[in-house]
C-alpha cells in the first residue's frame, strides 16, 4: 500500500471552532439537520470532556500505526487527530506516549474507528479520545498510508481541516465550508431550547408547545377512563372465550371417530 502526506490543507476558521465548542455534539448535529454524526461506535474513554478543533486525518493499515507517527509531524495548535484503516482493526494502534507528543504541539485529541490502550495514563494526563475500541493488542510500523486526505468514519465523509466535536454523546463533523453556518444554526437551537426549557420549568406539556395534540388525533391515538379501558379489556376476554367454545365441538365432530381407537 503506497501511500500520500498531505502538507498544509485548509482549514475553518479559528473563530468558528471556538465558537462551536461552546455548544453540545447533540445541539450542533441536530442544528445542522441532523447531519454530521460519527456514528454511535465512538465512545469516550472519560466523561465530562467536551473538545472542537479541526481534523488531521490518517489513514493506516490495519494493526499498523507507522501513519501516525508520519501524521504527528502535520498536527498542530487546535487540531484533532482523525484515524481509520483500510479495514475493519481493534488493535490498539494509539498510547500513552503518542499523546505526549501531540500534546506537545497543541493537539486537542483523537477520534478513532480502531482501538486504543494506556487509558488510564490518557485519563491522569487529560488527553482526551473517542475510540471504537480498547485493546492492548499492539501494532506494527511497516505499511505505508496517507495523512490529510478525506477518509470516512461511521459512514460520513471527514476531510482535513474539516470541524470535529466530541463530548460524552459522540462525535460529528462539520465541513469546514459551513463553520460560520453551523455557529449560527447552533445559537438559534441554543436560544429556542432555552425558552423551551423554561416553558417547561413553569409547566407547559410538550404536546400543546409543540402542537402534539393534534398529531396524536390525526394517528388516531384516542384518551380512555381506566374504567373504560378495563370494561372493553374484559368485554373482548369474554367474547373471545365464547368463540373458544363455539369452536371446540366444531373441532370434536371434524375428528375421525377411529381416532384413539386400540390397533
Amino acid at each position: 500500500m503506497s501511500g500520500l502526506i498531505v502538507t498544509n490543507p485548509p482549514k475553518a476558521a479559528e473563530k468558528d471552532v471556538e465558537a462551536l465548542s461552546a455548544y453540545g455534539v447533540a445541539t450542533v448535529h441536530e442544528a445542522l439537520g441532523r447531519t454530521g454524526l460519527l456514528g454511535s461506535d465512538l465512545r469516550p474513554i472519560q466523561q465530562g470532556v467536551r473538545v472542537a478543533g479541526t481534523a488531521v486525518t490518517v489513514l493506516s493499515w490495519p494493526g499498523d500505526n507507522l501513519m501516525i507517527h508520519a501524521a504527528v509531524e502535520q498536527c498542530g495548535e487546535g487540531d484533532i487527530l482523525v484515524v481509520t484503516t483500510t479495514s475493519p482493526s481493534t488493535d490498539g494502534m494509539f498510547g500513552e506516549l503518542f499523546a505526549t507528543a501531540l500534546r506537545r504541539r497543541g493537539v486537542r485529541g483523537l477520534v478513532t474507528g480502531a482501538g486504543v490502550r494506556d487509558t488510564e495514563e490518557l485519563r491522569a494526563m487529560g488527553f482526551p479520545v473517542w475510540a471504537a475500541a480498547v485493546s492492548a493488542q499492539g501494532t506494527v510500523k511497516a505499511t505505508g498510508g496517507s495523512v490529510n486526505v478525506p477518509v470516512v468514519l461511521g459512514g460520513q465523509s471527514v476531510r482535513p481541516g474539516d470541524v470535529i466535536l466530541a463530548d460524552d454523546d459522540g462525535v460529528m463533523v462539520v465541513p469546514r465550508e459551513r463553520s460560520a453556518e453551523a455557529v449560527d444554526a447552533s445559537a438559534a437551537r441554543t436560544a429556542k431550547e432555552e425558552a423551551t426549557r423554561a416553558a417547561f420549568a413553569e409547566g407547559q406539556l410538550g404536546l400543546d408547545r409543540y402542537g402534539l395534540r393534534e398529531t396524536l388525533v390525526r394517528l388516531g391515538v384516542r384518551y380512555q377512563s381506566y374504567e373504560e379501558y378495563r370494561r372493553e379489556r374484559q368485554e373482548r376476554q369474554e367474547r373471545q372465550e365464547r368463540q373458544e367454545q363455539q369452536e371446540r365441538p366444531e373441532r370434536r365432530e371434524r375428528l375421525d371417530p377411529w381416532d384413539g381407537a386400540g390397533s
